[in-house]
């Protein structure tokens, strides 16, 4: 996305709420459900955009195109298997984002909106698509790394290891476009995927 530009923010816009305020309360819902009550004490058990909306990050959002929410404060100790916990909270907000890519298409394919409106709709789709397959990269402190360390169990220890150097080797991954070797193609088949899935649903209309 070009720096400032309207038209662009107009039509993603709907698409970046949506992702990051579902992705953000789907965590804190698990979270809530399996026994942890921070989430709710922090005010994140709702859907209003203002409380997971981070002001930093919404601002690079509208400049750069990339940025982020605001993180849902977790206790892994309220949970009976902390591990298991923070893993499920975890996929929860990038499985919520590709289920609201397929509803998308769903949507898509049976009312085929043609211009502006058209067009926000597909980047609702791309857009949850993009946050769901890069969240799930298995790097602190993004949700594949949780996925990951439960998997691991006891031989997980480099994954903690690495925590308090994880937003960095993000950035730098990012700036040096090492992850668009990996995100893009994972993006593009996953989009794909869920647009037959979708097509099967609606009988290709």
């Amino acid at each position: 996305m070009p720096l400032f530009d309207p038209l662009g923010l107009l039509v993603a816009a709907p698409g970046l709420l949506l992702a990051l305020v579902l992705h953000e309360y789907a965590h804190a819902r698990v979270a809530d459900r399996l026994g942890d009550p921070t989430p709710r004490a922090a005010g994140r058990l709702t859907l209003e955009p203002l409380a997971h909306l981070d002001p930093v990050g919404t601002l690079l959002l509208v400049v750069f195109g990339f940025g982020w929410a605001k993180p849902v404060p977790v206790n892994p100790w309220y949970f009976r298997n902390p591990l298991a916990g923070m893993a499920l909270v975890a996929a929860a907000g990038p499985v919520t984002n590709l289920v609201l890519a397929f509803l998308t298409f769903v949507v898509w394919d049976l009312w085929q909106p043609a211009g502006l409106v058209g067009l926000a709709v597909q980047h609702v789709a791309v857009i949850n698509v993009y946050l769901a397959v890069f969240n799930l990269m298995p790097i602190p402190p993004l949700d594949g790394s949780r996925v990951l360390r439960a998997f691991l169990g006891r031989s997980g220890g480099w994954l903690d290891a690495l925590e308090p150097y994880g937003g960095l080797l993000v950035m730098l991954l990012l700036i040096t476009n090492v992850l668009d070797v990996v995100l893009f193609p994972a993006a593009a088949a996953v989009l794909e995927g869920l647009s037959g899935a979708a097509a099967a649903v609606t009988g290709g209309r």
